[in-house]
């Protein structure tokens, strides 16, 4: 995968495609949002936290979690709470999230990306990157997010690899975050992408007429039973989260992007790490 992109102007709007900014980001708007999350993380989630120090003080890196819990994914939200409440609202900082919600619910969208989000793309990974910001990322993406209830307590990024090609070529760290609780506020029983890919084809229409990379079938509310890669609302399951090591890499730079073996083997010691990790989280 070949990845480009310039670097932004001091005094220009930086717009790489589609009309989408890394200046569309709104520390006022985030600012309106934290007694709600603040609400959540205390209350609902009653969440703990530590490896905070593990955060370098200034500059760039690449934030690596694994996702859980449906489309509502607290722990994201308790973790970017989190970040805000320890390093303010003005501190840049950019998420990566999937070109879908622009299609499914553009609102949606237009709030995350007041929060600093932006499309899941290398281009704009790298264009943050190059503000010297911290860009998170979550590999995994759906089929992590919805995969099944007994795999809950497992690192799956489905064997995505593009943000390790990042991380060498703009030579930076990598932060992983892990979290535990969060995958059962709802439960995944299965997901059914080929059976519903099948029944597609013959001619049964996409929900909300676009093609899923999964169809889970879950229990959780407000729907009890859901088929598909319906929004949900979380029980209110504690959440644990550890921010672990930095991970630096041996090699850096556009050979070493380039480089299918060393790739990989930066792909399985990201993952190992976190791994061991979320292990000892879970056992402490």
């Amino acid at each position: 995968m070949k990845y480009s992109a310039s670097s932004p102007q001091s005094n220009s709007k930086t717009s790489l495609f589609d009309g989408l900014s890394l200046d569309d980001r709104n520390p006022e708007f985030i600012q309106l949002l934290l007694p709600l999350w603040e609400f959540l993380y205390r209350y609902y989630f009653r969440v703990e936290s530590d490896g905070w120090e593990h955060v370098p003080a200034s500059g760039k890196m690449l934030v690596v979690g694994s996702h859980n819990g449906g489309i509502a994914a607290p722990d994201m939200f308790m973790f970017l709470y989190e970040w805000f409440r320890r390093y303010g609202t003005e501190r840049l900082a950019y998420g990566l999230m999937h070109p879908t919600v622009w299609k499914v619910s553009p609102e949606v969208a237009s709030m995350a990306v007041q929060c600093g989000a932006v499309q899941a793309h290398p281009k704009m990974a790298i264009a943050a990157l190059r503000r010297n910001a911290p860009v998170l990322v979550y590999p995994g993406g759906a089929q992590d997010t919805f995969r099944p209830h007994y795999l809950r307590e497992k690192i799956y990024f489905a064997g995505r690899k593009g943000f390790i090609k990042i991380a060498l070529r703009e030579e930076v760290p990598i932060v992983p975050i892990i979290s535990h609780g969060a995958h059962d506020t709802l439960v995944v029983l299965g997901d059914f992408y080929e059976q519903a890919k099948q029944l597609h084809e013959w001619g049964m229409p996409w929900l909300f007429g676009i093609d899923p990379v999964v169809f889970p079938v879950y229990l959780g509310l407000p729907w009890g039973l859901s088929l598909g890669p319906l929004p949900n609302l979380p029980l209110p399951v504690q959440i644990r989260t550890r921010v672990c090591q930095p991970i630096v890499f041996e090699r850096y730079g556009t050979e070493a992007a380039r480089d299918r073996d060393y790739v990989d083997a930066c792909f399985d010691l990201v993952t190992t790490q976190m791994q061991q990790e979320l292990d000892r989280l879970i056992g402490s």
